[in-house]
């Protein structure tokens, strides 16, 4: 549907004459509209359709398919917060490896020397946190 109103707008495009540097938004207006209209009526609809019966089950707290059995502001190990710090880390870490593999041609073999440098580094911190014991859940 959205390749049909692509191309519908392409036609269009080429058969009328410029009038203004403002009928290049015209299709990006046209995309922001359809983009907000299509999930606001899945919603209105989806509104209109559904049953609403709240019941007491309905109404309590979910947590992963089990039934709450305490408090919600329970003591966590901070292994867990160390563990998710450790994820966000590496994953921010492989993202700069993206522009090495953009532009790998042009850098060639000064590019893939420093890739495995950064990739080494990455792979004594890991060495590191694992042999700390930051990676052990027990």
């Amino acid at each position: 549907m959205v390749s049909t109103v692509f191309f519908l707008l392409q036609q269009a495009a080429t058969e009328m004459p410029v009038r203004g540097p403002i009928m290049g938004y015209i299709p990006i207006a046209l995309l922001f509209a359809i983009a907000l209209a299509i999930p606001v009526g899945a919603l209105t609809v989806g509104r209109f359709v559904r049953r609403t019966v709240m019941t007491p089950e309905k109404m309590m707290s979910y947590e992963c398919g089990v039934d709450p059995v305490s408090d919600a502001r329970e003591r966590i190990s901070v292994r867990y917060y160390v563990i998710a710090m450790l994820f966000l880390i590496f994953d921010v870490e492989t993202i700069f490896l993206f522009p090495w593999a953009v532009i790998f041609d042009q850098l060639a073999l000064f590019g893939l020397i420093e890739a495995f440098i950064f990739i080494g580094i990455l792979v004594v911190g890991y060495y590191y946190a694992w042999r700390k014991g930051a990676l052990d859940w027990a």
